[in-house]
């Protein structure tokens, strides 16, 4: 599927983990993937509330609970640097797709990380 919003379309998933040696790019791919698959989902679903969004939002956020093992395995982990890069990324996308309001715990509120 294509990304229709062209907000996310152009933006840049978890730049600043790419910048930094610490976090291997094949699993920070992973990372970008689960992202873009989260918008697909919201394009694809168009969630009609808060509640609606969390549902999508916990779904991602429990596909990088299981990628830090992949971290672990590479020598690396979601510490505190890859934690607000990903919330933040989180954020970004429920606010790009007019959800500004959302809790940005609430969205990964399912995190191990």
């Amino acid at each position: 599927m294509v990304i229709t919003n062209e907000q996310v379309a152009q933006y840049a998933f978890l730049r600043q983990l790419y910048r930094d040696d610490y976090y291997p790019d094949h699993v920070v791919d992973r990372g970008r993937v689960i992202l873009m698959r989260l918008c697909e989902r919201i394009e694809t679903d168009r969630p009609s509330d808060l509640a609606a969004l969390y549902t999508l939002t916990h779904a991602a956020t429990e596909e990088f609970n299981r990628l830090e093992a992949e971290f672990h395995a590479a020598g690396s982990e979601i510490e505190t640097v890859a934690r607000e890069e990903i919330a933040g990324d989180f954020w970004f996308v429920a606010s790009a797709y007019g959800f500004a309001d959302a809790d940005v715990e609430e969205l990964i509120a399912s995190r191990e990380w």
